[in-house]
């Protein structure tokens, strides 16, 4: 059985729904009073079905792609209940994720060619370093050589961090003082990883930098400067979201893919937050894929993300 089969045991599922809970409750409550004492889907029923979404952290435009896609439904079926309204809602958001390639086998696979580099963004407190600590450990329990870089050289806290977390994966990592050159960092990793025959290397970045401009200069040279040891490096962008940080996450994702590109998407803290909707707007609006997800603090509950077991838990109606 491979991995990512693996990955949605039973175990794997009651952890998901348990994390998703109060997005759940959160849009199942909403969604209850729009419908209440209603039996056709109707214009009133859409417009109360936009609110319902938007303020469930779906977002605008995402809502309003969701909305038109219902109405072009109703059209063509004529007559849809109210009841029926659960079901079309997994198809279509289900339906959307699949468009950015969210849910699609998602997990980094990592080919012959060695090593796979990842660079992982986002700001600092959203769970950076906590998700590079638990990739580590998946590709650990693949079988996979692992070597982390801690290229956020801006806080004595993020390498002091990343140092906890390579001891408790138990994997070597690339460090040198605070305030450091970040590029200096990722290109004696990346050498580092030649040298150890290392299937993977996960390097950190800066959370914030003074502004846009720097961001971008400063992950622009990170790149380039890994090039000189490897070709057309990183393989995956990461770029990591606070989902409970609702509508400022969309701010975060349009300042990182303005600074660089983006591959693919974490969302972590969804549990113990109703923002659960943010994953399916930021991966609409961004068209990148959503290939993490965080549902808890234990060194499993990283997950890979599946469309089909997110919505599935996102639209179980509690017993």
């Amino acid at each position: 059985m491979s991995f990512f089969k693996k990955i949605f045991s039973k175990e794997k599922k009651e952890t998901l729904d348990k994390g998703l809970e109060k997005s759940k409750e959160n849009f199942f409550g909403k969604l209850s009073k729009a419908v209440a004492g209603k039996s056709k889907v109707d214009d009133e029923v859409l417009d109360d079905l936009e609110e319902v979404l938007v303020t469930s952290d779906v977002g605008v435009k995402t809502t309003i792609k969701i909305i038109d896609r219902i109405e072009e439904r109703v059209a063509r079926d004529k007559y849809l209940g109210t009841s029926e309204l659960d079901k079309i809602l997994r198809e279509e958001i289900a339906g959307l994720l699949s468009e950015t390639g969210s849910g699609e086998e998602t997990e980094f696979v990592v080919p012959s060619k060695k090593p796979y580099v990842i660079m992982v963004v986002g700001v600092n407190g959203v769970g950076k370093t906590t998700t590079i600590g638990k990739l580590a450990y998946q590709f650990k329990k693949q079988g996979k050589k692992v070597v982390l870089g801690a290229g956020d050289t801006f806080r004595a806290a993020a390498i002091d961090q990343l140092q906890i977390w390579a001891d408790r994966v138990d994997v070597p990592i690339v460090k040198q003082k605070m305030g450091s050159d970040p590029a200096s960092v990722a290109f004696d990793t990346v050498q580092s990883a030649i040298k150890q025959d290392a299937d993977v290397v996960i390097i950190d970045t800066a959370g914030r930098l003074h502004n846009k401009v720097n961001l971008m200069n400063e992950l622009s040279k990170v790149k380039r400067v890994m090039q000189k040891v490897v070709d057309n490096v990183p393989d995956e962008v990461l770029l990591v979201l606070d989902g409970s940080t609702g509508q400022n996450a969309f701010e975060q994702a349009k300042q990182f893919t303005a600074a660089t590109e983006v591959t693919s998407l974490a969302v972590t803290k969804l549990d113990g937050t109703a923002k659960g909707g943010v994953v399916i707007g930021i991966s609409d609006q961004f068209q990148i894929p959503v290939k993490y997800i965080g549902v808890g603090e234990g060194i499993e509950d990283l997950q890979v993300f599946n469309k089909n077991e997110f919505v599935d838990s996102f639209f179980k109606k509690s017993i």
